[in-house]
């Protein structure tokens, strides 16, 4: 397949100048304005878009009919403020380019549309590009579990590990908020009159560190504590922010009851465990090693070696793999420096995965 390397990197181009921070839904908007421009020249299809008063605006394209498509997850949000191409302008130096969300993910909704404008499926295909992937895909996550349903395989955008691995495992992501709750009192005239929420937070610290589990993959990571109002008040309230990262299922079930099992140590304190799980594991089931495999011939065949890995950071494909829909991650181009100022992509890595995208289009 003769991939045009000049119009991918100038589709690009257009899509990293749309600035599109997640919590911005003008600048999301207009990108998503050139994501379905450039879909509906380059392989036409139905294009639907899910409005959304305050957030981003989800598109959908769909090129073809009949059960069980492909569903390609791409997503045009980034982590970048407005204003930070005047900072890291989009260049191509060579073999690398940058600027701010290139990498992750405008790349990948390039890819997508150049692979299937050069293949020939057997399948309808169902592409989504999302305005939340990088705060958590709370408005699209309906959408991409219903498309899900009826499909026969999920193929997710985003870049590849760092050193072109594809990503056939990913962790799942739960986030906790702990309430502490006690009772002032003057801390030099009556301090036994109160109950520190403070001094009761560092009791739970422990409790909640003790949860981790390295054999099983299990992270817990304490990343914001607050509480108290004076250093001469007892602290009547304290509260700590939770990341906990989760391998598998029942690992989940396990840290969610633990975590809601918390019981105060002090008389008095009241303790109470807020959120949970905000992707679910994407597991390595027997329908992702299938898929797998068949992207590593497909590899072959054009002529480079595909890995895999597991990562612990989550996507959209957790939602689509916890389904049971065989689902593989990672398809986008190689590089690195994800949400960093050193951010980049390999155009011959993006090359070789869009032509890996268009046979697989026609394979599955």
């Amino acid at each position: 397949m003769a991939t045009d390397r000049e119009a991918m990197l100038h589709a690009l181009e257009g899509l990293v100048q749309r600035e599109s921070p997640s919590l911005d839904k003008a600048r999301c908007d207009d990108c998503a304005d050139q994501v379905g421009e450039l879909f509906q020249r380059m392989v036409g299809g139905r294009l639907r878009r899910h409005a959304r008063e305050t957030a981003g605006d989800h598109l959908e394209i769909t090129i073809g009919d009949g059960p069980s498509p492909i569903l390609i997850l791409c997503h045009h949000d980034t982590v970048w403020p407005a204003g930070t191409l005047a900072r890291l302008p989009f260049a191509v130096a060579g073999d690398r380019v940058t600027g701010p969300g290139c990498y992750d993910m405008k790349a990948g909704i390039v890819e997508a549309a150049f692979a299937i404008a050069a293949s020939h499926p057997q399948r309808a295909i169902i592409v989504l590009s999302t305005s939340d992937e990088e705060i958590g895909s709370g408005t699209s996550r309906g959408l991409i579990e219903a498309r899900a349903a009826g499909a026969a395989a999920v193929l997710v955008l985003e870049p590849a590990f760092s050193g072109g691995q594809i990503k056939t495992a990913r962790k799942g992501v739960a986030d906790y908020r702990l309430r502490l709750v006690g009772r002032a009192a003057h801390a030099g005239v009556e301090p036994e009159k109160g109950v520190s929420a403070i001094e009761e937070l560092a009791h739970q610290i422990p409790r909640i560190k003790a949860l981790a589990d390295a054999g099983r993959g299990t992270t817990v990571n304490i990343g914001v504590i607050r509480g108290g109002t004076r250093s001469n008040v007892v602290a009547a309230e304290a509260e700590a922010l939770i990341d906990i990262r989760l391998a598998t299922r029942d690992e989940a079930t396990r840290v969610d009851r633990a975590m809601r099992s918390l019981s105060p140590v002090l008389p008095g304190a009241q303790v109470t465990a807020e959120g949970g799980m905000e992707r679910p594991p994407m597991e390595r089931t027997e329908g992702v090693a299938r898929l797998a495999a068949l992207a590593k011939t497909v590899a072959h065949e054009i002529g480079f070696a595909l890995e895999e890995t597991s990562t612990g950071g989550g996507s959209d494909g957790n939602f689509t793999a916890a389904l049971g829909i065989p689902t593989l991650d990672g398809l986008g181009p190689d590089g690195g420096g994800a949400h960093a100022d050193s951010e980049h992509l390999l155009v011959s890595s993006w090359l070789q995965r869009t032509e890996l995208l268009a046979r697989l289009l026609e394979r599955i």
